[in-house]
């Protein structure tokens, strides 16, 4: 086996690019396998699913990669149990129930500005100013936004739009969760039990509500397969190869590839022969924008720099 010390620093940091850079590619087509697999199964049963497949997948990648502490489940078992009901069930739940009525264009724009979100809400939490150019991205970002779903054409959100928002929301609250509740656990630990915690949830809410054997009893292979893509390429492998980034290259620098999430998404609506107008393409790009201005704006001293925030993502 070659020794990772002998390779060139810059084939290290131009690896872990692409890695990272895939990782938002998979998240963006996320959003259309989810169209596929709700055109077939019912949302509590789609997400229970997805995840119940991504926590075993995850767990058997770590105890292959890096074995399994306990020590580390013990010590955070009520914040891995609250943060994996807030990011993983609730954001998914908002997700999945959303998509019903948004559209994957829509519903990967609004998650892109997921990181502006835990920005402004962290600043809030912490009592810290936010500076001008922050706002002026997230302002800009909502304007990307609404000229995608045609708000200035008279058309307003979508009932699963603003669930999809509130599903941003539980994301962000589950991004700066993980650094105030977790004590001492790696990245790759907290994706995986939060993930199981998550995963259970969904899974006895699916039971509850639906009939989840007879929906995946009758699922034809497309629903297989686009379940498997979002579960173990669009979770799993996505999240291992944006820690890769944030590892070699540096959180700040690897969040700016988030904004190739909602471009994803476009492109593969439009290879699913769903051509956006020219008035979501603009507002794809607007959007973009706002979010690259909002990244921009670095923090003035090393601490502040030290607390800045990256979307760590298991969930999406």
């Amino acid at each position: 086996m070659a020794d990772i010390s002998m390779i060139p620093r810059q084939n290290l940091e131009r690896n872990a690019l692409i890695l990272s850079g895939l990782a938002a590619v998979f998240w963006g087509t996320n959003f259309e396998a989810t169209r596929i697999v709700l055109s077939e199964a019912t949302p509590w049963t789609a997400a229970a699913l997805r995840f119940g497949l991504a926590a075993l997948a995850a767990l058997c990648w770590l105890a292959m990669t890096r074995g399994l502490d306990f020590t580390v489940l013990r010590r955070n078992a009520l914040a891995f149990a609250m943060l994996g009901l807030i990011g993983i069930a609730g954001f998914n739940a908002a997700l999945f129930l959303g998509m019903k009525s948004s559209s994957p264009v829509t519903a990967a724009l609004i998650m892109g500005t997921t990181p502006l979100t835990t920005h402004l809400l962290d600043a809030a939490i912490r009592r810290h100013r936010v500076g001008g150019r922050v706002l002026a991205g997230m302002g800009i970002s909502l304007i990307g936004l609404a000229l995608t779903v045609g708000a200035f054409r008279g058309t307003h959100l979508a009932a699963g739009d603003l669930m999809i928002a509130g599903g941003s929301l539980a994301w962000a609250l589950y991004t700066i969760g993980c650094r105030r509740w977790v004590a001492t656990a790696a990245p790759m630990d907290t994706a995986v039990w939060t993930m199981i915690f998550g995963a259970l949830a969904l899974v006895l809410i699916a039971f509850e509500q639906e009939e989840p054997v007879q929906v995946l009893a009758g699922a034809s292979p497309v629903f297989w397969l686009a379940s498997l893509h979002m579960a173990l390429i669009g979770t799993v492998l996505a999240y291992v190869f944006w820690q890769t980034g944030i590892a070699e290259r540096g959180a700040a620098a690897t969040s700016v590839l988030f904004n190739l999430v909602p471009v994803s998404a476009l492109v593969v609506a439009a290879g699913f022969g769903r051509m956006p107008d020219w008035s979501q393409g603009l507002g794809v790009a607007v959007a973009i924008f706002g979010v690259w201005l909002s990244s921009r704006a670095e923090p003035q001293d090393g601490r502040a720099r030290a607390n800045r925030i990256t979307p760590a993502c298991p969930g999406r």
